[in-house]
């Protein structure tokens, strides 16, 4: 009896120091919800001198579901604690939750005006939580500085365009500390969407991870589009925005993947590894563009846009 008490005890005792690695804070106050943010700390590594950066990630789901502690990604934030990076994971508005998307001719120009004002919403909301992250960086142990936002599928839409307007400073941007920029941007399966043409940064851009399958049929991995209105994915902009103008990047084309790569962070951590530990904290300039034919990534059904609305 008494062996079996200090067993429930022990693990009781396990559970409330796994439950204590993630803090809830709340962010903003928005008209249809409250917005919220986890905290997971890093697992401390005796003689680490690395400024590693805090991960600020923003989850996928087609702007219609998912949330900011998804369990299918759980074991990614425990892969980047436990190399000693916090993860920050953040709520924002499922901008196209309930709305008609129809993707035929007729109807193209207003879907993307919908996904256009969904993804606005998202670098809104997520703004505020970098706001916050500013005002109570001492707290939480954040360095403004060093900041890396990643994001799958949609959080990887609100994350490219996060960097681009924080950039150029658009009226969205102004919510942030005066000077602020990413230390680096994490997508997978991402695209820009704009109503403007071409994307392009008034100011150099931080290092960019970019990973895409080449068969993406939810998030275009080259460009879709139609006049001013257009989603430029990983190919597009690495070939057409940022290698032309010299910025810096790190493309991985998995040939014939699907959107699965919106979901293989775990599978992907070497690459990430990589360009955390030689582009963000190294600060060495290095582009690769990797084309990668690889049977051993996990991949399953292809998801078009379709299937998602």
């Amino acid at each position: 009896m008494k062996r079996t008490f200090l067993t429930l005890v022990l693990l009781l005792c396990s559970l409330a120091l796994c439950h204590a690695q993630k803090t809830t804070y709340k962010v903003a106050q928005r008209d249809t919800c409250d917005l919220f943010m986890d905290v997971y700390d890093p697992v401390i590594i005796p003689g680490d001198t690395l400024q590693r950066p805090t991960i600020l990630y923003v989850f996928g789901g087609g702007f219609i579901t998912g949330r900011r502690d998804d369990p299918y990604v759980l074991p990614w934030f425990k892969i980047l604690n436990e190399n000693g990076y916090r993860v920050v994971s953040v709520d924002y508005r499922l901008g196209l939750k309930g709305v008609p998307m129809r993707f035929d001719l007729g109807h193209l120009i207003q879907s993307a005006k919908y996904t256009k004002k969904a993804v606005d919403m998202g670098v809104e909301d997520v703004f505020a939580s970098v706001r916050y992250l500013a005002d109570n960086a001492e707290t939480l142990g954040v360095d403004l500085s060093n900041i890396v936002i990643a994001g799958s599928s949609a959080g990887a839409m609100i994350s490219l365009s996060c960097e681009l307007e924080a950039c150029n400073r658009t009226e969205r941007a102004e919510i942030l500390p005066e000077g602020f920029h990413f230390a680096g941007v994490m997508s997978f399966a991402g695209a820009i969407m704009s109503d403007t043409g071409r994307p392009s940064y008034s100011r150099r851009p931080c290092p960019q991870l970019l990973i895409h399958g080449t068969n993406d049929g939810a998030v275009t991995y080259d460009k879709m589009g139609f006049g001013r209105w257009g989603m430029f994915g990983s190919s597009f902009l690495v070939e057409k925005v940022l290698a032309p103008a010299g910025f810096e990047y790190q493309v991985y084309r998995y040939v014939g993947h699907t959107h699965d790569m919106a979901a293989n962070m775990v599978a992907n951590w070497p690459e990430e590894k990589r360009f955390l530990e030689v582009s963000v904290m190294g600060k060495k300039r290095l582009v690769l563009d990797c084309t990668l034919d690889d049977p051993m990534m996990p991949s399953w059904q292809s998801v078009s846009l379709d299937d998602i609305y």
